[in-house]
């Protein structure tokens, strides 16, 4: 018998068109002192990409997969999307989740790295919306870090490998650079996040039986002075190119989507600044719906 009677897919949500962009930063960055300027060019970076983001799409995919691949096991456990900062709303979700009679159910926050911001702040927009159910909410019991799993590794490593299958000969040894999401060190010095990051990409380099990579980070925010974790993406492909090296492959392993970090800040920006020093720059898509990441994803429900 199944302990739980429905999946919550918990995920960050995205603007779905044009008119939805500046609404949507406008939510994420409530509180943060972040000047208008600053949202203004992050909304052209939206716009550059096709005035939305995929990531509600994509997120969509993986709650469809996994329904799927639940109902082909045998267990026809219905899955719900919550997104933190876009429809449809945890609170919305967790209000369905409960007007359908719904008990028990197992959350599972799609970030690969913890840190207060990329876990806690799920889960606490999670217990916020129960708690204002109150006697209705359902319990909801979430799914331990997966970051390490080797079915992640592999739906990683299967990205990054035919990635590199694609490119001509003389590029498939180039060096691969494995990215997540900067965060203030504070925050980085409390949770495990850099360390999840490193372990995850090694074991991915080791699948795909490369021995030259490295770490980088992207898309930092926040206030110039302050610390957050680097060697910045651009940085290691300028330091790779004063090495001498003549292509790059950079792999978003901190991303399980392709939305606008990877669309704009690596697409756009990281690939600009390596072909400016005469490099050959590939990418490796996110994870997304490959089938090995919806089997980790049904293993965790």
């Amino acid at each position: 018998m199944n302990r739980f009677d429905a999946i919550l897919l918990i995920a960050f949500g995205g603007p779905e068109n044009p008119d939805e962009i500046r609404p949507f930063l406008q939510r994420v960055t409530e509180g943060r002192g972040i000047p208008p300027a600053r949202l203004e060019e992050v909304a052209h970076h939206y716009e550059r990409i096709g005035g939305r983001s995929p990531l509600n799409e994509l997120t969509r995919r993986q709650a469809h997969g996994l329904r799927e691949r639940l109902r082909r096991d045998g267990r026809a456990t219905p899955v719900y999307l919550g997104m933190r900062n876009w429809r449809p709303f945890l609170d919305e979700t967790l209000e369905a989740l409960a007007a359908d009679g719904r008990r028990r159910v197992r959350g599972i926050v799609l970030s690969a790295f913890q840190t207060e911001a990329s876990w806690g702040r799920y889960i606490d927009s999670v217990e916020a919306a129960r708690e204002a159910l109150g006697e209705r909410a359902p319990v909801v019991e979430y799914a331990g870090p997966w970051a390490g799993h080797p079915l992640f590794i592999g739906a990683v490593a299967g990205r990054v490998a035919a990635t590199l299958e694609g490119l001509p000969p003389a590029s498939r040894g180039a060096p691969l650079v494995f990215t997540a999401h900067s965060i203030p060190r504070s925050m980085a010095d409390a949770s495990p996040y850099a360390q999840q990051f490193a372990d995850a990409s090694r074991r991915v380099a080791e699948a795909v039986g490369s021995t030259r990579w490295e770490l980088a980070y992207q898309s930092r925010s926040g206030r110039p002075g302050d610390p957050w974790l680097e060697p910045d993406v651009c940085a290691v492909i300028e330091e790779l190119a004063r090495a001498g090296e003549n292509a790059v492959v950079v792999v978003p392993i901190g991303f399980v989507c392709d939305h606008v970090e990877v669309l704009y800040d690596l697409d756009v920006e990281s690939r600009r600044r390596a072909l400016d020093l005469g490099m050959e720059y590939h990418r490796a898509p996110a994870v997304n719906d490959h089938p090995l990441f919806i089997d980790m994803l049904a293993e965790l429900a």
